[in-house]
């Protein structure tokens, strides 16, 4: 089994912090902490990541009436070479820090490690946080937007935002009960510019993996929901899933999907970036949750392993792809 379970991890608090184009979306409602450009009242788009990683983790700890006084160590990961974003807030922070680099699957890597350090290391309180910047990363994986280059219909876009979560064992509404660690699979897709439909396998093969560790399927489930796999991707990904006979009923989603309107804003096939699946987490699956609508949400965050000089040397896209089980846990 890859499937380690939790019994007494909790969230006991969670924040974000996104940019305009994110709170001009179907969410906006749901974020309350946004900026109206990409600059994020900073100089360079690198120093507009960090910012946004400061006030998602700030919101975060505000909300749960805590200090990085309270915090025993911090999980975090970005787009950015060596994960630059994250360890440069990092050194502010002051608390013990492990970066980790997952592409866009960071918000559950960051996640998981957090439950395991909460569960097994009997640590009071866990930070996990990741970010990501349309104008940072296009220009560390792609062009920079500010060359106009043209862009293909099956491009994400990604998400300017970060988000944060702090988990601890102290009860609470939303437990964390289960992290399902993906493998690393290759199926030969090279197009940096159509990495939604690059993912599925790794999406599709830790579904998979999930429900047969936990004897589950779509039915055990309120809401399935992947990281950022496109239009196309997620297209492709229900194929796979009807073809295994599963009845949907409209328990699949995609985070990429939900945080954007696709038809009517400047976004192409979708959102994408480490930001994606947490932002949409800590606000509308959280809500779901907290409100009693939902019950178990199953969250399986997609990362592309891509760099541009081996993609330079005509190598394809490796893809992983994390899960997470959120439960409501009703007084």
């Amino acid at each position: 089994m890859t499937t380690l379970q939790f019994k007494n991890v909790y969230v006991q608090s969670s924040g974000c912090a996104v940019g305009p184009l994110e709170k001009a979306g179907p969410l906006g409602e749901y974020f309350t902490n946004a900026f109206n450009d990409n600059y994020c009242e900073e100089s360079t788009f690198e120093k507009a990541e960090r910012r946004l990683i400061k006030e998602a983790v700030s919101d975060t700890l505000k909300k749960g009436k805590l200090t990085t006084h309270d915090i025993a160590l911090a999980y975090g990961g970005d787009l950015i070479n060596q994960c630059a974003s994250s360890n440069y807030f990092a050194k502010d922070l002051k608390v013990p820090f492990v970066s980790l680099y997952g592409a866009c699957s960071t918000s559950a890597l960051a996640i998981g490690h957090a439950a395991i350090a909460v569960e097994h290391l009997q640590m009071k309180h866990v930070l996990a946080f990741t970010s990501s910047h349309t104008a940072t990363a296009e220009r560390q994986f792609r062009y920079p937007n500010e060359y106009g280059t043209q862009k293909k219909e099956t491009t994400t876009s990604t998400v300017t935002g970060a988000g944060a979560v702090v988990l601890g064992s102290k009860p609470a509404a939303i437990a964390v009960t289960a992290f399902t660690i993906g493998q690393v699979i290759d199926w030969n897709f090279s197009d940096a510019n159509d990495m939604g439909r690059a993912m599925v396998p790794a999406a599709y093969d830790t579904l998979m993996t999930h429900f047969k560790d936990m004897n589950r399927t779509f039915d055990d489930y309120d809401l399935v929901v992947t990281g950022d796999l496109s239009k196309l991707g997620y297209a492709m990904l229900s194929d796979l899933c009807l073809k295994q006979r599963f009845q949907l009923d409209n328990k699949l989603n995609d985070c990429g999907l939900m945080i954007y309107d696709v038809n009517n804003q400047p976004i192409f096939c979708g959102g994408s970036g480490c930001a994606c699946s947490m932002v949409v987490t800590v606000s509308k699956l959280f809500d779901l949750l907290q409100s009693k609508r939902m019950k178990r949400i199953l969250l399986i965050a997609t990362g592309a392993l891509l760099t541009p000089v081996i993609l330079a040397q005509k190598e394809a896209i490796p893809c992983v792809a994390h899960a997470i089980c959120f439960e409501r846990k009703d007084a």
